[in-house]
């Protein structure tokens, strides 16, 4: 598709930084930015070149949900199909965030609310600045947490924290969520951007393969069995062990060095 303003792409050798670029608008979500940002994920899955992606956004905020300009119903002739909206643009951004075979990192520079929050959580690693706030804001206008929200807040924070915040969208402070367990970090302002970058970086240059079947493995745990959850660390643990990384990581070990690895 022809590339959208409203998400920009930096390459940083083998990190890709995808920064939401509606900056006027909190970074909201409209169709345009939706399906960018879904082509933007796609295509960084698909090249061997990128081995890490880094989210962000720009101006004062990370992302503010959905775009409601368009949705006034005074102005609408009939309800919006908010199951179509989900099913064909919030569910395939998590998926991808998700099933992402490299390591994705969130920096969330300001506030997160709706589905900004829930694509947030749904990255590995998340940092925010530590002026940041999460806001689960649907029930604000009638709805219900999506893009993976209502699965995924109970898992990260327990049910009794996740009901709270969904039922009255409760502003949480950066450091209330890393207290909570909801995000890894919170640092100032004026270095998040330089933190993640580094992170991101040093995620860029480790061993590809191993770091996405980690992912996986922990993410697939929840759903597993003990049992069922050994033997696929048994199979991923095969792919590994089959790599050139690791093959270099060892051979980094016995010779005392720092492994170069290429992520294959």
């Amino acid at each position: 598709m022809k590339k959208s303003e409203t998400i920009i792409e930096i390459k940083n050798g083998p990190l890709l930084e995808i920064h939401l670029n509606r900056p006027d608008q909190l970074n909201a979500f409209n169709e345009e930015m939706s399906r960018a940002f879904i082509s933007s994920l796609e295509q960084a899955r698909d090249d061997e070149g990128t081995r890490a992606i880094l989210l962000t956004g720009r101006g004062r905020g990370f992302c503010s949900g959905q775009d409601l300009g368009n949705r006034n119903p005074d102005t609408m002739s009939e309800a919006p199909d908010l199951e179509k909206t989900i099913s064909e643009l919030y569910n395939p951004l998590v998926r991808l965030i998700r099933e992402m075979p490299k390591p994705v990192i969130c920096a969330v520079n300001g506030v997160a609310a709706g589905a900004g929050v829930n694509i947030a959580i749904a990255c590995d690693i998340v940092i925010a600045n530590d002026k940041a706030k999460f806001i689960q804001s649907f029930s604000k206008v009638g709805l219900i947490p999506d893009a993976g929200g209502s699965w995924m807040l109970p898992r990260l924070i327990g049910e009794a924290r996740a009901k709270v915040l969904s039922m009255t969208a409760y502003p949480l402070p950066a450091r209330q969520a890393v207290e909570w367990g909801m995000i890894w970090k919170a640092v100032a302002e004026n270095e998040l951007l330089d933190e993640a970058r580094q992170l991101g970086v040093d995620l860029a240059n480790g061993p590809t393969i191993g770091l996405g079947l980690t992912k996986i493995a922990i993410q697939n745990s929840i759903n597993q069995g003990y049992d069922s959850h050994l033997v696929q660390e048994a199979k991923f643990q095969g792919i590994c062990g089959r790599s050139n990384d690791y093959k270099e990581g060892v051979r980094a070990f016995l010779g005392k060095r720092k492994p170069n690895f290429g992520g294959n």
